[in-house]
């Protein structure tokens, strides 16, 4: 379920943000002052803040810096007062991803939200690709293709070719092959490396690519 944090001073509104988007099937939380909401940030797994600039004990736009100041990519809407020009200004290079000004219609802000939630989510999808030349390789759906047209692997196929399209035009010996796929108790044969190798290049064609360097092991050239 996406979650949502409010942090926003009026309790009022606060709230009728709150029925709005569970009305929409949000999951909520809502936070009255700028540190509390930071706490409340920090100790949740969140989809989506509705910021408030105009905050007691912490503004919101330094609530933003420092969500922003913890590498944090979590979209934030700003809630701005009418013809706060410089607060939006500010906001947006501080990292907010859209604002609305109050008084705002509540239709157009759930539409906000849901071009906000959806950005984010397509960003996420991208950051689960890795591509070698006509191979994409999906991490969280564990699926490959070429072509549109999925490729079966068998589990440690798809981690050791993983393995490999992270260290691309690396030549890696067998030790950190079976150290990083197989695990540091891996006590069999190394030439395990060796079979799943040819059985990647003949499910994959990827003969050519991922080469044999001699008295080394294994590097997959882009």
């Amino acid at each position: 379920m996406i979650r949502i944090l409010i942090i926003e001073d009026e309790k009022k509104i606060a709230r009728i943000l709150q029925l709005e988007l569970e009305h929409e099937g949000y999951e909520t939380d809502a936070a009255f002052t700028g540190l509390t909401g930071l706490e409340k940030f920090s100790a949740g797994n969140w989809d989506l803040v509705l910021l408030d600039v105009m905050l007691p004990e912490l503004s919101g736009l330094e609530v933003l810096r420092r969500i922003r100041a913890t590498g944090s990519h979590t979209p934030v809407i700003l809630l701005t007062a009418r013809n706060s020009i410089p607060d939006k200004v500010s906001g947006l290079d501080l990292g907010a991803n859209d604002y609305m000004t109050k008084p705002f219609e509540i239709e157009e802000l759930l539409a906000r939200v849901r071009a906000c939630i959806r950005t984010a989510q397509s960003r996420l999808e991208q950051d689960d690709l890795l591509t070698i030349q006509d191979l994409t390789v999906n991490e969280k759906t564990r699926e490959i293709k070429r072509n549109e047209e999925n490729i079966e692997l068998t589990p440690k196929e798809f981690e050791l070719f993983v393995f490999f399209i992270q260290n691309k035009n690396q030549a890696l010996n067998r030790e950190q092959i079976l150290t990083n796929v197989w695990g540091f108790d891996y006590y069999g044969d190394t030439n395990i490396v060796d079979v799943y190798v040819r059985h990647l290049r003949k499910k994959l064609s990827i003969a050519d690519s991922l080469q044999t360097i001699r008295g080394v092991g294994y590097r997959l050239k882009e």
